[in-house]
């Protein structure tokens, strides 16, 4: 009911296409989603109660090793940024915008936009007062408590594929840890597990997805029929991994 429209124009792109950070299909020659080449799908809407923006990198068939390796490598970098824990008011995105590129750097690795942005609440979806990243406006506001920000690393191969992962995190206090504060992921929809290649992730890793996987799927297992195509999809990318 509080459904107002979308937040953006959504980005849905296929193959080379993906390797496009800010492409749009056009309404006339749009290509044809190539199920033996990576989708990559980023869009958001506007709600009376929130504005959401999300983005997922998903492959219909089965993709290369080199793109599960990268794709691994920028959920790493995205579940490293969402699981730090910072002081409060006293550290910017410019500063911590490296640790989700960590990963990728190791491997001689980047990608040409911020790791995040502010996101206002029914308003523009690219908050200026705060984001995660490189340019000067990421070091002149503090990253605090009730911040709402994207968590957003990527990859582009040029005329090849593009790789990107963003889930919407919130500010707010750490238990136990007197004026420090924590992400709290609010995007609840599966990564795709094609793409992952388990054997380069951490245990610590592991369980943080496993975790994830298993609030979505409680969250959502109620709102499909159990022998639906919906729910097998449900099920299959929220399993253990």
């Amino acid at each position: 009911p509080n459904f107002k429209g979308l937040s953006f124009e959504t980005i849905s792109s296929t193959g080379p296409n993906s390797a496009i950070i800010h492409y749009s299909p056009p309404v006339e020659g749009s290509a044809i989603i190539n199920p033996e080449k990576i989708y990559l799908c980023d869009s958001g809407s506007q709600f009376l109660n929130g504005t959401t923006d999300t983005t997922r990198t998903l492959h219909f068939s089965t993709p290369t090793e080199e793109e599960v390796k990268n794709y691994t490598l920028v959920l790493k970098g995205h579940i490293a940024l969402t699981r730090l824990v910072i002081p409060n008011n006293k550290v910017t995105g410019f500063q911590i915008d490296c640790i989700a590129r960590q990963f990728l750097w190791s491997e001689g690795l980047d990608y040409g936009h911020g790791t995040g942005h502010g996101v206002d609440s029914y308003g523009p979806v690219h908050s200026a007062g705060v984001g995660i990243g490189f340019r000067p406006y990421c070091n002149e506001n503090t990253i605090k408590k009730g911040h709402l920000v994207s968590d957003e690393p990527g990859y582009y191969k040029p005329g090849e594929y593009g790789i990107r992962i963003e889930n919407m995190v919130y500010l707010k206090d750490k238990k136990g840890l007197n004026g420090f504060i924590e992400f709290e992921t609010t995007t609840m929809v599966p990564y795709c597990k094609k793409l992952i290649n388990v054997e380069m992730l951490s245990e610590d890793e592991k369980k943080w997805i496993n975790e994830y996987h298993s609030k979505i799927f409680k969250l959502y297992d109620g709102r499909f029929e159990k022998k639906s195509w919906e729910h097998q999809w449900l099920k299959r990318e929220t399993s253990i991994l």
